[in-house]
């Protein structure tokens, strides 16, 4: 990997920042020059002759503000990628300094240019320093070449005094001819430009270096994190890209809090039993990992669409069609996990996902089984595994009567049971049981019956699909469909719920994207409650 401002700057997101801090760096020095402009204008007309505005240091003065600014709207209107940026940027700070030494070769040497032009390079050296990203040499190497300039500028303005008037008026000086003065006034201010050079290399060396430290603690092995996307049972989500392959990927790290022993096998066991997934409708792992300061992460794929609690938060109830079209993959994808000995255990709209057309060539409305957080396990002799042990898991209106009586029972017949419930939700646009408490809602998936999609739906419902969903809802698990693979054939059959085709699809996505695109509301949403959402609402005050 490339080291420097090269290596960071590579990126569409640092090559963007550098431009910001370019336009902001160099419109601060533009603006600082232009205020005492001002001032000497105002000074000026209020006590000198208008002739004096046509003076050369008082226009190149003006010059040197100008152009601060042409570098600013520059970096920000023109299209430069980040080394043309960075040539900008240095070219444009050295020449507008050699502007400010020219500035003082015409001020009288009794006003001490010397000491106007030092600091206004300072300030502007500063500025840059602490307002873009630079390398201590990078920085090193600039000050050099506008230090050069700037003695040269005074020396050789010096030497063009008339030593005696200036005995007159300085009459403790010691230097007796005009090279030394020279040489006296140029040192001094060789050490002082010293001085804030070695501030200014000091500045950006750290700041410079806490902007790559931020860049490393964003770096997973070959992997860049991008922007946070979410949070499951176990961690956070972040989009990333690879560093090589500049493939688009999830992240999910471990949370801080969540860096207990117990904690650290259940994450483990979470992305090695999803390791176990090869199929198209649960979501491929890509890689797993530790960095170095002891975070957990793995890397999966990254999905473009929408969950389906949002999907119908924002378009309402869906079509039976689609409605089949979607559980006849939710359905595929548990054949497949069952088969290999997984039980997901906290299936609900907010774990399905369906991804744009685009995504994966025009495929029609692919699904994606996500966050096997919870999952369940059961090898080859029968024992079962939980990644947590006696307790209640999932989001209520999702939960089977044998996951609330007794959790560790749970088998491939509860996933089908949330199945059902998600169903429910699709076509109706509210789950089939909601409460002011937890009691209430499990006690409902225990004792009540769902009431009919059809009382709460207006589209048209194929009988043969109401049927096989409140079949998935029955209260014992042995009235339900035998496995998922049953489901999934049952699904199959029901042609008089129509087909969803890829035209539907297309013709669906054009009319919901940009409501969906949009950035959801902060307030949860009463069909998503957590158990804690849930146990917040029974005990706030009313």
């Amino acid at each position: 990997m490339a080291n420097g401002l090269d290596s960071w700057a590579s990126s569409k997101e640092e090559r963007a920042f550098l431009q910001r801090r370019v336009v902001l760096g160099c419109l601060v020095a533009g603006s600082s020059f232009a205020v005492f402009w001002i001032y000497r204008t105002i000074t000026l007309l209020l006590f000198a002759t208008p002739a004096h505005l046509s003076e050369p240091s008082y226009l190149i003065h003006l010059a040197a503000s100008l152009t601060f600014f042409a570098i600013s709207a520059t970096a920000r209107w023109a299209p430069l990628g980040a080394q043309g940026l960075r040539r900008l940027e240095a070219g444009g700070f050295f020449v507008a300094s050699i502007l400010v030494c020219l500035m003082g070769y015409y001020i009288p040497v009794s006003a001490r240019p010397d000491l106007i032009v030092l600091l206004g390079l300072t300030y502007s050296l500063m500025a840059r320093s602490t307002m873009i990203p630079s390398s201590g040499p990078r920085t090193a190497g600039l000050s050099l070449a506008v230090g050069a300039v700037m003695l040269t500028f005074n020396y050789v303005h010096c030497l063009q005094i008339d030593l005696d008037k200036w005995k007159a008026f300085e009459p403790g000086m010691v230097q007796d001819t005009v090279e030394n003065f020279a040489l006296w006034v140029t040192v001094t201010q060789g050490v002082w430009w010293l001085l804030s050079s070695a501030v200014a290399i000091a500045s950006s060396h750290v700041i410079y270096g806490l902007r790559r430290s931020v860049r490393d603690a964003l770096q997973l092995g070959q992997y860049r994190l991008d922007s946070k996307i979410g949070e499951g049972g176990m961690g956070e989500v972040y989009r990333a890209h690879h560093a090589l392959l500049r493939r688009p990927t999830a992240i999910k790290l471990l949370r801080p809090d969540q860096t207990g022993e117990a904690s650290l096998r259940r994450f483990e066991s979470e992305v090695q039993l999803t390791a176990k997934l090869t199929h198209p409708n649960t979501v491929t792992i890509f890689d797993y990992g530790r960095t170095a300061d002891g975070v957990f992460y793995y890397a999966m794929e990254f999905l473009d669409g929408v969950d389906l609690e949002r999907l119908v938060t924002v378009a309402g109830p869906q079509d039976q069609a689609r409605v089949r079209h979607i559980l006849l993959q939710v359905a595929a994808a548990l054949v497949h996990a069952h088969g290999v000995g997984l039980i997901h255990r906290d299936i609900k709209p907010g774990n399905i996902m369906v991804t744009l057309p685009h995504r994966f060539g025009g495929t029609n409305d692919l699904v994606k089984l996500l966050d096997f957080g919870l999952v369940k396990e059961i090898d080859a002799g029968g024992s079962v595994h939980l990644t947590q042990r006696n307790t209640i898991t999932g989001t209520p209106q999702y939960l089977s009567p044998e996951a609330i009586r007794s959790p560790d029972s749970v088998d491939g017949r509860s996933d089908l049971y949330a199945v059902g419930a998600v169903a429910y939700f699709l076509l109706t646009g509210r789950p089939v049981f909601d409460g002011p408490s937890i009691v209430e809602v499990c006690s409902q998936h225990l004792h009540t019956p769902p009431e009919p999609i059809s009382k709460h739906r207006k589209l048209p419902l194929s009988s043969t699909l109401e049927q096989i969903i409140l079949d998935c809802l029955a209260k014992d698990r042995a009235d339900r469909p035998a496995s998922a693979l049953v489901l999934q054939q049952r699904l199959a059959a029901c042609e008089d719920a129509g087909r969803w085709t890829s035209e539907d699809a297309l013709r669906w996505w054009d009319v919901h994207l940009t409501d969906l695109e949009r950035k959801p509301t902060a307030v949860p949403s009463p069909v998503e409650l957590t158990i804690d959402a849930l146990r917040a609402r029974q005990l706030a005050p009313r």
